[in-house]
């Protein structure tokens, strides 16, 4: 059954090496927490403070500190997995988040808002509580912040001793870094992705090597799928070359922005999609202010195919076109 913990706004405790949860009360539809281990946190999402089905668990760190898995009622095949090498420390706490909205269970690092594993249910589980535990070999000690705030775009994440990007395939290290002049700099694109891809930072209409073309403008130039920082959101849009600047959805505008990321060394697809059907590996590409994800979207609008951003909230695609945010409902999803 495990042990509950009354509801506070922060809680400190040690989990000894046993596959046995430490529950406490959390409907806020996130959490935040530090741990420090060698290998094996496991964190359990559930309805109660028992272990029993309907429940998630996603351990961190697993198999010696090389993979993390999200596992639906304590059964396999695991429903997402990537490597994450050296991700946990027994020596040093690691920060991370975890989030459960509109039936995805998101997990990602600190200062990172990107997740590096990511699952969509077809079920809706309400979640109430929240159970942490270590095993395998492992002891831990956590530091579990109820109602913290969940980390923004503004400075860089992953994990100290992440290996470089090309190495990581599904697990990205950086986060999304605001772009400035200059030369452009890669940096790993995270989540649902695929290894290799980078958002390139870049300004004034230029385009860098290798740069992804999602769309192309009623003239027929190319657009470039790109993401920027705006009104405290980071949003996926589109990039015209001859406009110098790129544009991105949102308050009903399309808003030209100076600086911003290109998705660049990518070889995904798009499929066709409707509504809220998300397909769960569908590539996230920012998020909203409140922290909801926005995946890439193009839509045929008047002899283009215009790359904005996908709302799940909303059931709709929004791009940029023409001065206005438009939407949706029919639209293709960017995938690997």
């Amino acid at each position: 059954m495990g042990e509950t913990i009354d509801r506070r706004e922060k809680y400190e405790l040690n989990t000894p090496d046993r596959l046995e949860y430490t529950f406490f009360p959390n409907d806020c539809g996130y959490v935040r927490f530090k741990v420090r281990a060698p290998n094996d946190a496991h964190i359990a999402l559930t309805t109660s403070a028992a272990e029993h089905d309907p429940m998630y668990e996603i351990f961190i760190g697993g198999w010696g500190n090389q993979r993390s898995v999200i596992r639906k009622n304590r059964t396999k095949p695991d429903r997402a997995e990537v490597p994450t090498p050296n991700i946990l420390n027994g020596g040093e706490f690691r920060t991370f988040w975890i989030r459960w909205d509109n039936n995805t269970i998101s997990c990602g690092c600190e200062n990172n808002a990107q997740p590096f594993i990511s699952w969509t249910d077809t079920e809706h589980i309400p979640i109430r509580y929240v159970g942490v535990c270590t095993a395998w070999g492992a002891s831990g000690s956590w530091i579990i912040q109820h109602g913290a705030p969940l980390p923004g775009y503004s400075a860089p994440g992953g994990y100290p001793g992440a290996p470089p990007p090309q190495q990581q395939q599904h697990f990205g290290a950086p986060g999304f870094q605001q772009p400035g002049y200059g030369a452009p700099q890669a940096q790993a694109l995270t989540g649902n992705y695929g290894g290799g891809h980078q958002w390139v930072s870049a300004s004034g209409g230029s385009v860098p090597p290798r740069a992804f073309v999602g769309g192309n403008d009623s003239s027929g130039e190319p657009l470039y799928v790109i993401r920027g920082n705006f009104q405290g959101a980071v949003i996926p849009g589109k990039l015209v070359q001859s406009h110098g600047n790129a544009y991105v959805p949102w308050g009903g505008n399309e808003n030209a922005i100076h600086q911003y990321e290109v998705l660049c060394d990518f070889n995904g697809r798009w499929m066709p999609c409707s509504s809220g059907n998300i397909p769960p590996n569908a590539i996230v590409g920012g998020q909203s202010e409140s922290g909801e994800p926005f995946y890439i979207g193009r839509a045929h609008h008047q002899g283009s195919v215009t790359i904005g951003k996908i709302q799940r909230s909303h059931n709709c695609c929004y791009i940029p076109y023409g001065g206005q945010e438009i939407s949706y409902q029919q639209f293709e999803v960017l995938i690997p």
